[in-house]
Parts: C-alpha cells; structure tokens; sequence
C-alpha cells in the first residue's frame, strides 16, 4: 500500500505554518520565479523535477528536495523537504531558496508558499507536452536555455526515430500495471495507465496502444475478470519495481498465469520493467518509450 501512494500520489492537507513565518520573510519578496533574476538556490518539491533541474547541470544549485528524490544519486545528498502530501514549509523557508519548483498539481504547496513569500515556478509533468515544455520553462527561468533546448532536440530526435521505425506496423494493444498486491500468487489489487495521462501517451509513441479504452480515471482498479475482458496484447508489468531487491522475477511473472486466456499471456507477452524512469515523468520519458518500442515490437531492426 505504501509503494501505491508513493506513485500514484506522486503523478496526483497540508499543514500550513504561515504564523511561524511572519517576521521571518520579505514581504516584497517576488512570488513568481521569472528570468529576471536568475536563481542560485533552489528546492524541487517532485522527483521529476528534480531530475530536470539535475538534466539541466543546475545541480550544483539545488538545496532542498523532496523525501522521495533518489535520481541522480547528487540528489541524495541534497536537504530533504518532506513528500507530496506533507512537505515541511519550515524546513523549505530555512532553506532561503530564491525558487521554488513544484508541480501543478501539488495541492494546497503553491498558495501556501506564495502566502509564504517564496518564488514559485509550477511544472506540469500530466503529459509528453508538459514533460518538454517544462524542460524550456526551467531552462528559460534559471538560465539555462542553451541546455534545455539541446535536452528537448535530443528527445525529439529519437521519438522521431521510434516514429519512423514503427510507421505502418500493427499496434499491440497494452495494458501497464503501474501496482498491485504482489506475492499472492493471484492478481489483486491491480492498478493500471488510464487513457488520461502521460503513460497512454508513451504506449502511443513507442508503437502501440493503451488497452484501456474506458472512463477518465487517470489510474483505474481493474479486476481479474476485468483484466480478461480487456484482453491485451501485452502486459508491462511496472509493480516488480516495488517488489524489493530480493524479488524473484519469475514469480512475479507466475501472478500472470492466473489469466491463461489473455493473449498476452498465452503469448508470452508480459514484461515486467522496474526502471525508475518508467513511472518518473521527467526528462528520461524517453528510456521509457524506447524500451517499450523494443518490447512492442521486437520485429524492428533497432541496431539499425
């Protein structure tokens, strides 16, 4: 269960300390970081956006990230300010950051750090677009165009390539277990890419299509019967990234046979992929479209 709020809540109140912080702040302080006065210290509220701001060299300024930041390692090192759901706005203010990037949908954070006096840039990683435009966004407001325009061309650049090696094959249809209960020797539990988000998003770019075609949830719970009656193509199986370092592949993979009758089952078709960049919606989306081009569609010659 704790690995499911981690991600879902991650890619989705607060306690406000707005008293202790009066006396403490600027009142003229900006509230809205610009590319006027380029920042030197800044705090990532979201692994995302941290791995932009890393992809960006401005390592070197980061002061403060979130308790759920592991890439890269640098990241590790750097102050930890609390999660998604609970982020500690002392420790952030103690931080002095002259920037502070979070999300768009970060809750209650942005109101709350603005009544703090803090310079806010929100970042919407709900989409591939969001994903790139965020990239310039950052680039533009802390200095670095020149780096962010060569990240984004690079991207562009090898989805162009997966385009034209998939353009006029069949498209698989796939179904992505972002969770579910692992270790029961059944499915259960399971949550999986809706057709509303970035994932169905990848699934399209790397040559296939989401199995999912029902409802808006971003993240739906689907049943056994409700797996069987999708009937993908393909299953990518994101959850054996919870699974711990001692997991066994091969049982993960046996949860699966539970459902003989699904193609990609019979097929032999489910993938299990724990790649942090798979369930990251930041700058190393692409990694993800590329392993999941290679899987879709294996008839390619991609060495080529």
């Amino acid at each position: 269960m704790g690995g499911r709020v981690g991600l879902i809540g991650a890619i989705v109140a607060v306690f406000v300390l707005c008293f202790w912080a009066q006396g403490h702040l600027v009142e003229s302080a900006p509230t809205v970081v610009s590319g006027d006065v380029v920042p030197e210290r800044i705090v990532t509220m979201a692994p995302s956006v941290t791995e932009t701001v890393f992809a960006l060299g401005l390592g070197d300024r980061v002061v403060g990230v979130s308790d759920y930041c592991t890439y890269p390692p640098e990241a590790l090192d750097k102050a930890k300010i609390g999660g998604f759901l609970n982020p500690n706005y002392e420790r952030i203010v103690g931080l002095r950051p002259d920037a502070v990037l979070l999300l768009e949908s970060s809750n209650r954070a942005p109101s709350v750090l603005r009544k703090l006096r803090l310079p806010v840039l929100q970042i919407n990683h709900l989409s591939v677009d969001g994903i790139l435009e965020s990239i310039e966004e950052i680039g533009a407001a802390c200095g670095a165009e020149g780096a962010a325009e060569e990240i984004v061309t690079d991207i562009r650049k090898r989805l162009d390539r997966i385009a034209e090696k998939t353009a006029g094959r069949s498209r698989p249809r796939v179904l992505v277990a972002i969770d579910r209960t692992l270790y029961t020797g059944t499915l259960r539990d399971v949550y999986i890419a809706g057709h509303d988000g970035h994932i169905d998003r990848i699934i399209e770019l790397a040559g296939g299509e989401n199995a999912y075609r029902d409802g808006h949830a971003r993240f739906p719970a689907v049943s056994q019967e409700g797996i069987a009656g999708i009937n993908p193509e393909v299953v990518i199986d994101l959850s054996y990234g919870l699974a711990g370092q001692d997991a066994d592949p091969a049982e993960i993979r046996a949860d699966w046979q539970c459902l003989p009758e699904v193609d990609a089952v019979r097929n032999d078709r489910v993938y299990l992929i724990d790649d942090d960049f798979a369930t990251v919606p930041g700058p190393r989306f692409i990694l993800f479209v590329e392993k999941l081009a290679h899987l879709l569609h294996p008839e390619v010659d991609w060495e080529e």
